[in-house]
């Protein structure tokens, strides 16, 4: 077995309201930034051991269905690195 590190990105998609997003883009602009879009993510790090890089990524991706993003609203992304 191998250390891996599971990044999970989850992240609302598109058309989906994401009023701290959104609250976050007005102040940014008050603050005289300019910015066409703004979307809030949640990050998960998940150190884990793996035969290979794909099977940690598998199982990553089983954590995020099952438990950390809601397939309906959610999307998400998972990267997976050898630890360190």
């Amino acid at each position: 077995m191998t250390a891996y590190t599971a990044t999970v990105t989850v992240r609302l998609k598109r058309g989906v309201l994401d009023p701290e997003a959104e609250q976050t883009r007005e102040a940014l602009e008050r603050l005289d930034f300019e910015l066409d879009a703004l979307r809030s993510a949640d990050r998960f790090d998940i150190d884990l051991d793996a035969a290979d890089a794909s099977s940690a990524r598998e199982r990553a991706a089983e954590m995020a269905e099952r438990l950390l993003a809601n397939p309906t609203i959610h999307d998400y992304d998972v990267n997976v690195v050898e630890a360190e």
